[in-house]
């Protein structure tokens, strides 16, 4: 898997950091392209010293298609992080996500295209799955591009594809951070829903995801990771007991565009779908060209098309997650 040269955008988040350093851990060059100059500065000072010049800090912003076609000299591949993706924010602010969600993947394709990449791996959302949030149809309307751009390689051996995850444990931002702030400062732990569930997912496992998706692709395909999820009233009341928090919970109601369960696909997309190993992978329609990775993926061992009792609801898992597991792991962060 070394001597390759990255691309990761969003590289300064939480699963483009753990990319990074995944890929310079197996002897690879990593350009790690962040819109955060801060972001990127701390990083340099921490990779720098360890990976020395494989490490390249590249600021920009993917909205800016120049800024990608240099980005990409040289790249073999990209991880495809960068985004905005609070949903309260991007309903606040619509636009701002379609510019970056929609239009700067749009960007970044075009100039992998021409720059010769071989792959891209796209970060989706289970959000983009029946949306009701700009921020989960943006990302469903990055998935089609991704998607699309399978169709109209030409000659290149350019391949792309999705992956889908729940919500990353002790991410920035990330429900299980904001519950131990409150615990610290004595608060009420605030939960919009007694009814809100939400899939969990491990950078770690997260990471893999990615990992697995670059290297199997056929193209088209959109990967998920089978996770397990959680009652977050539940959860929230395990983190006032686990960090001793008396303020109790406090039900505040929904946030635009919020809803009380996510999806990993829709019906339409589990009768095109199938399981391998701990993957769930939908399957696209046959692509421009003769490209069928359909048939690909039946030839292949060990995959097997996806059975009616598969959950696809965070509201009917069947693979509930221990919250204490959680908090311990909130705890060490």
């Amino acid at each position: 898997m070394g001597n390759k040269r990255f691309l990761v955008t969003g590289g300064c988040g939480t699963i483009g950091t753990a990319l990074t350093k995944a890929l310079l851990n197996s002897g690879n060059q990593v350009c790690s392209l962040d819109i955060s100059e801060d972001g990127l500065f701390r990083q340099n000072q921490y990779l720098s010293p360890l990976y020395g010049t494989n490490y390249k800090p590249f600021l920009g912003d993917i909205r800016d298609q120049g800024r990608l076609s240099q980005a990409l000299r040289g790249v073999d591949s990209v991880y495809h992080c960068a985004a905005l993706k609070h949903v309260a924010l991007c309903e606040y602010n619509p636009f701002e996500a379609l510019k970056t969600n929609v239009l700067g993947t749009n960007n970044l394709l075009q100039a992998c295209l021409e720059s010769d990449v071989e792959r891209l791996v796209f970060a989706s959302s289970d959000k983009a799955v029946n949306p009701t949030s700009t921020m989960g149809t943006s990302k469903l309307l990055a998935e089609k591009l991704v998607l699309s751009s399978n169709n109209y390689v030409g000659s290149s051996s350019f391949k792309a594809c999705s992956v889908r995850f729940g919500n990353v444990w002790a991410s920035n931002g990330s429900v299980g951070l904001i519950f131990k702030e409150q615990c610290k400062t004595g608060i009420p732990i605030t939960v919009t829903s007694p009814e809100m569930t939400r899939f969990f997912i491990t950078e770690d496992k997260a990471v893999e995801l990615c990992q697995f998706a670059m290297n199997a692709m056929h193209g088209g395909e959109i990967f998920i990771r089978d996770m397990g999820a959680l009652n977050v009233m539940n959860l929230a009341y395990s983190f006032a007991d686990y960090f001793g928090n008396s303020a109790g919970v406090e039900i505040v109601g929904l946030k635009p565009g919020e809803k009380l369960y996510e999806e990993l696909c829709t019906p339409t997309e589990a009768a095109n779908a199938g399981t391998y190993k701990d993957y769930i992978i939908i399957l696209p329609a046959a692509l421009e060209g003769g490209h069928q990775p359909q048939e690909k993926w039946l030839k292949t061992p060990g995959f097997r098309s996806l059975s009616g009792n598969v959950v696809i609801s965070s509201a009917s898992s069947n693979r509930p997650i221990d919250p204490y597991e959680l908090c311990t792991l909130i705890d060490n962060t």
